[in-house]
């Protein structure tokens, strides 16, 4: 600010002390430092103040993109929602195009190149083969008591002798 070097000073005060006197010199100093003590503190307060000021300018700005990184987030959601939406409606249309080229009348959905007479017949030996049991047996019972160290596979007990129904 001031280029004041030490000779400088030297002829300043010797300078004050011919001008005031040396009588009054001290109180003089006193007072020069007194507000000068006063400027310093007013710096520093304008000095902070002003740096409050930038931090709350830094903390709008910080807030304004935070603020705008959520609006890209939510718009972001929007789309993908949307985008989910879209596919799964698609997916409705094509299911419910599917449903409706099979006939109402087949739900297991053979093409009629099979008579039903067949399919009946393959679905009885299905059956009969999974009462049989891993080993042949006939019975569950009797895939039970059959190997004595081996473990055996029991179905349920379902009983294969028709029911006949009373009063008939």
């Amino acid at each position: 600010m001031f280029d004041i070097t030490s000779s400088k000073l030297l002829i300043l005060g010797i300078v004050a002390l011919l001008v005031i006197g040396p009588k009054d010199l001290p109180a003089l100093l006193r007072t020069i430092g007194k507000y000068m003590g006063i400027i310093k503190r007013q710096a520093a307060e304008f000095r902070a103040q002003f740096d409050e000021a930038m931090r709350e300018s830094e903390l709008q700005e910080l807030k304004k993109s935070v603020e705008s990184v959520q609006q890209e987030a939510e718009a972001s959601m929007r789309e993908a929602t949307a985008s989910v939406e879209k596919q799964l409606a698609d997916a409705r249309q094509d299911v419910d195009a599917a449903m409706q080229d099979k006939p109402a009348t087949d739900p297991i959905g053979f093409s009629g190149d099979v008579p039903p007479a067949a399919v009946a017949d393959n679905s009885a030996a299905a059956s009969t083969e999974a009462m049989t049991g891993l080993n042949g047996a006939s019975h569950p019972a009797e895939a039970a008591t059959s190997a004595p160290g081996e473990a055996a596979n029991v179905l349920p007990a379902e009983s294969t002798r028709p029911t006949e129904k009373s009063g008939a």
